[in-house]
């Protein structure tokens, strides 16, 4: 759970919260009128944070990647394409 504390009482114990933080391994969340603005957070809590977008991005993207192969763009321009042949054949207009 993290501390919460006003923006205006963070600005008079800037340097308190940011021991807190780093040698005390809270997470701090900064407030105006009662809504979270900003978190203080470790430099190795960041990195992590941001290890774990990137997992999660590579996640999105490989499973892009498995469903475009496995739909190929040629597959439907022969469903389309054999459509189209037998409309022709058929279509007394042509």
């Amino acid at each position: 759970m993290a501390y919460e504390i006003p923006v205006t009482q963070a600005r008079a114990e800037l340097a308190e919260l940011i021991n807190r933080v780093v040698y005390g391994g809270e997470r701090v969340v900064v407030t105006r009128h009662g809504k979270p603005l900003v978190a203080l957070v470790s430099a190795a809590d960041l990195e992590r944070l941001e290890d774990e977008e990137a997992a999660e991005q590579e996640q999105v993207i490989s499973s892009v990647s498995s469903i475009h192969s496995s739909s190929s763009a040629s597959g439907e321009r022969s469903r389309f394409g054999i459509a189209a042949e037998h409309r022709g054949r058929h279509d007394p207009g042509s």
